[in-house]
């Protein structure tokens, strides 16, 4: 199975590194692919350019065996549909389970991404939790998805909705570029070999 994991990734940090290692060995992943967004549809643009941030999140994984920097996003023109990357991902694809990694918060808005429905044609969707989330409130249109076993996972492409805890590292994104707005040390909340890009480039030095 191969796991996928989108976002805009400004800057990469440990919360989301660490999840994606503790579902890459949960779920026994050949390799997870971190895919930056050139241009993100749900929320405002990223402080900096997609290069960048994809060079920052090369230099976060260089040395994690499995993981995998995909640029597929920045190379396409357009909004970041996540539709159209599983699509891309399918045909490269075929045979492969493809688990595509979410939030609680983004599930929550799932039905007001691009073809929302045609995600399942392509993925399977893994929600990363919470503690205290209740997947048994579900709406009618995922309890048909819904499972709670691995095997339905890797035994079928796409289609099926699972929900899995992972460790909850207070930890964003919004928060470590303000600390070095403030010029203040954002050390031990992502790589060091990061930050020292971002010293280099002089990121996020204004909000």
């Amino acid at each position: 199975m191969i796991g996928i994991l989108g976002g805009t990734f400004d800057p990469i940090h440990y919360g989301h590194l660490r999840s994606a290692l503790e579902v890459k060995e949960f779920f026994g992943l050949t390799e997870i692919r971190l895919i930056p967004s050139a241009q993100p549809p749900h929320r405002k643009e990223p402080a900096t350019s997609p290069r960048m941030r994809l060079q920052m999140l090369e230099l976060a994984i260089e040395n994690q065996s499995g993981f995998v920097a995909d640029d597929r996003e920045i190379k396409r023109t357009g909004p970041s549909y996540m539709v159209d990357t599983l699509s891309s991902l399918r045909d490269e694809f075929k045979d492969i389970p493809l688990l595509l990694f979410i939030g609680t918060d983004t599930f929550n808005q799932l039905k007001t991404w691009h073809q929302w429905p045609l995600l399942f044609s392509f993925a399977h969707i893994v929600v990363m939790t919470r503690p205290g989330f209740n997947p048994e409130q579900l709406e009618d249109c995922f309890i048909e998805r819904h499972t709670d076993k691995l095997t339905e996972l890797a035994h079928n492409n796409a289609g099926k909705l699972y929900f899995y805890q992972v460790s909850q590292l207070d930890i964003s994104a919004t928060a470590i570029r303000e600390i070095i707005a403030k010029q203040q040390n954002p050390g031990f909340l992502l790589p060091d070999t990061v930050i020292a890009y971002i010293r280099q480039e002089q990121l996020y030095l204004r909000q």
